[in-house]
Formats: structure tokens, C-alpha cells, sequence
């Protein structure tokens, strides 16, 4: 299986002063990327596209909604700027050369209501991705939807919510990804949880349970792999690790020596891992 690295690592400034990273992950024996499209200017992604063929670096994308954009709103009009911002960054992403789209812009990040969805809500997320999946496939693009945990968002949060959800789109180019630090908090098994996406799997992100250097905390890394191929798994592994600089994951202590130490540890370890 081909290994990534997530870019919010190094925070939601995605811009050019990122390239000695891209470098770093290349010579650390990476095979991609995933990248957060924030940037929803079109222009300033050809020069990522030419620096990730140079690298020869796989590239995934990443797209999330803020509080302005809720494709779950009552206004019609938030929902059709959410609509609209989602569709600008499944152009950037075709620029950059990916071929998958993936979080959880079903829904608005940090939203709530201090209720569970409405079937108005769930149903405003199935239009919402079915449009979405829609606009993705005249690019050759395919939609990874993710849940996140209770804390993070309410439309579903654990897999067979997912399932449920990705199902009743019943699109072609809507599937799943799933991230294990999400899995960790709402699933019962994550194997069992990750052999129920099944074909609809096609991105996975290993994030540790404190989102630090892979194999320092408790998930169990090693039979995740092993669920994973015997699952005949053939998407990209990407690691997913967070630091201070991304404010939005409420981490405000240092967990690791440098952003290059997480990377060459975390790689070398799931390289170790015999399955």
C-alpha cells in the first residue's frame, strides 16, 4: 500500500513556503500527498500541480466547510454558497492532478445545534453530496466522505451513519474515507468498523489516538493493515498528525520534536509493521 502525508500538519497556510516540505516528504520515501484545498483561487494551484509531477508525488485533496458555508442551513442561500465553494475546490483539486476529493463537507466543521440531525438536515447533506458527486464526475473526481467524532460535527458520526448516508446518495463518485482518531473515539472495533465500508472504501487516514507520531500512542496500527489487505485494499495510507499550528484540532501542547521527526518516525514504523 502506497503511504501519504497530510500537509495540516503544517497548519491551513497551504501556499508555496510548503515546497522544502514537499521535498522533505519525497526524500523520506513517501509516495504522496493530501492536500487541503482552503485556496479556492483556481491560479495558485498550477504551480502545486508542476512542483508535486517534479516530485513525482501522488496527490489526494481535502476540503472542509467553515461556519458560512453549512450545507445543512435552513438558508437556502448558505447552502447554495457551500455548494458553490465545495464545486471551487473540486476544480482546484483537478488542476493539482488528484483524483479524489475527500472530508467532511457534508456538513459545516464545528457546527452544532445541541441536537441530533433532522431528517430536513439529512436530507440537505444527501442533495448536497449528490450534486457535489455529480459536478466531481464530469472531472473525473470521486468524493471520499468522512464522519467525524461527536465533538467535531452531528450529521453522522461513526460508520454505520456513513454507510447509511453514502448509500441513500447512491452515486458512482461518492465513497467513503475513513480516519482512524474518528474510528477511535466512536467505534466499538475499528477492524470491524473498517471491513463494513468495504468497496466503498477509498482513502484511509492512520492518525494516532492523540493525532502524534504513528505507533507512540495505542491504536493498533498493525491489525488495521492487516484488515486492510485482506480487504484487497488498494487506495493510499496517509498519515494524518496535527500540532499547534492547526488551531482548529484544540491541541496546545508540543507532542513531538519537530514536524520531520514525526514524519521519518512514523513512516519508518508502518514499514516495520509485517502484514
Amino acid at each position: 500500500m502506497k503511504i501519504g502525508m497530510n500537509l495540516l500538519l503544517w497548519g491551513t497556510e497551504i501556499n508555496t513556503s510548503l515546497f522544502p516540505v514537499l521535498e522533505q516528504i519525497k526524500s523520506l520515501g513517501f509516495d504522496g500527498v493530501e492536500v487541503p484545498i482552503f485556496n479556492l483561487n483556481s491560479q495558485d494551484w498550477y504551480i502545486w500541480r508542476d512542483k508535486l509531477d517534479e516530485l513525482e508525488l501522488e496527490r489526494l485533496a481535502v476540503a472542509i466547510n467553515g461556519p458560512d458555508a453549512n450545507p445543512l442551513s435552513s438558508s437556502a442561500e448558505m447552502r447554495n454558497h457551500a455548494l458553490e465553494n465545495n464545486k471551487k475546490a473540486i476544480d482546484c483539486a483537478e488542476i493539482i492532478g488528484a483524483k479524489y476529493v475527500s472530508g467532511p463537507f457534508h456538513s459545516a466543521l464545528g457546527v452544532f445545534t445541541g441536537k441530533p440531525a433532522t431528517k430536513e438536515e439529512w436530507q440537505f447533506g444527501i442533495n448536497h453530496i449528490r450534486t457535489l458527486a455529480d459536478y466531481a464526475a464530469k472531472k473525473d473526481i470521486t468524493l471520499g466522505v468522512e464522519y467525524l467524532n461527536r465533538f467535531e460535527s452531528y450529521l453522522f458520526t461513526c460508520t454505520d451513519e456513513m454507510l447509511t448516508f453514502v448509500e441513500e446518495v447512491n452515486h458512482p463518485h461518492c465513497k467513503i474515507m475513513f480516519d482512524t482518531f474518528h474510528a477511535n473515539i466512536e467505534e466499538k472495533n475499528i477492524n470491524e468498523a473498517i471491513a463494513k465500508c468495504g468497496n466503498h472504501l477509498i482513502h484511509v487516514q492512520l492518525s494516532e489516538n492523540d493525532r502524534s507520531t504513528l505507533g507512540k500512542g495505542h491504536i493498533d496500527f498493525e491489525n488495521i493493515l492487516k484488515t486492510l489487505k485482506a480487504m484487497n485494499y488498494q487506495g493510499m495510507l496517509s498519515i494524518e498528525a496535527f500540532s499547534t499550528k492547526l488551531a482548529a484540532a484544540n491541541i496546545w501542547r508540543k507532542m513531538f520534536d519537530s514536524e520531520y521527526q514525526l514524519m521519518s518516525d512514523s513512516i519508518a514504523y508502518l514499514k516495520k509493521i509485517d502484514f
